[in-house]
């Protein structure tokens, strides 16, 4: 498995920055329990990639004996009329050491979800489960939120949305997010207002505004 944990401390907003809005989920793919006293914390993994279609759960639901410790299950769904995965689903996945679910899709049990403090990203809480029926391949290719992600790219989401990082890009992005953070941190708010009412100023007059 690609080593993926040194994304653990890369917030989405950075990586969003660098990599543009189609590498980033839509914003129905949020997480499922927080914000509050204990916000859901960053996920990053690997994806493990699922295709559901609506009304039948079977695939994730063999995805949580077979995903490798520390992936990130990414599910295509787009069901809103049954759950993806229940309270025991989200037990055992944690168990085996799941990362997290990535779910275009509903769960239902978000009170024991929570309690276990297992990360769950998904479009919402339904209390219907789906059928057990429909075999496919696990692996392939899926849309989530819009965004198209392959087996092995890197997921990383946090309370902010959630982003997939191309495995082939993965080196580059992660020296880049580095980078962008470092400087970040070395300069003073003051630093960054001067920096940034120059910039506004500067579009400003190149718009023909006065003021």
């Amino acid at each position: 498995m690609i080593e993926t944990t040194e994304f653990a401390d890369i917030p989405t907003t950075t990586l969003a920055d660098l990599l543009g809005r189609d590498r980033v989920m839509d914003i129905g793919i949020r997480p499922l329990w927080g914000p509050g006293p204990v916000p859901v914390p960053r996920v990053a993994g690997p994806a493990f990639t699922v295709r559901c279609p609506p009304g039948d759960n079977l695939m994730l639901h063999a995805a949580i004996h077979r995903a490798p410790a520390g992936s990130v299950i990414v599910v295509e769904s787009g069901d809103l009329d049954h759950a993806l995965a229940g309270g025991n689903v989200c037990a055992v996945a944690q168990r085996r050491g799941v990362a997290g679910f990535v779910l275009d899709g509903l769960i239902r049990d978000l009170a024991e979800v929570r309690e276990a403090r297992f990360p769950v990203f998904a479009r919402g809480v339904i209390p219907i489960p789906g059928a057990k029926s429909a075999v496919a391949p696990l692996g392939g290719s899926v849309r989530c939120g819009g965004v198209r992600v392959e087996a092995g790219d890197v997921v990383v989401a946090d309370e902010e949305g959630v982003v997939a990082v191309p495995a082939a890009r993965r080196a580059d992005v992660l020296a880049a997010a580095r980078a962008k953070l470092a400087k970040e941190a070395a300069e003073t708010l003051d630093d960054w207002e001067a920096a940034h009412r120059a910039r506004i100023d500067e579009i400003l007059a190149q718009g023909g505004f006065e003021g």
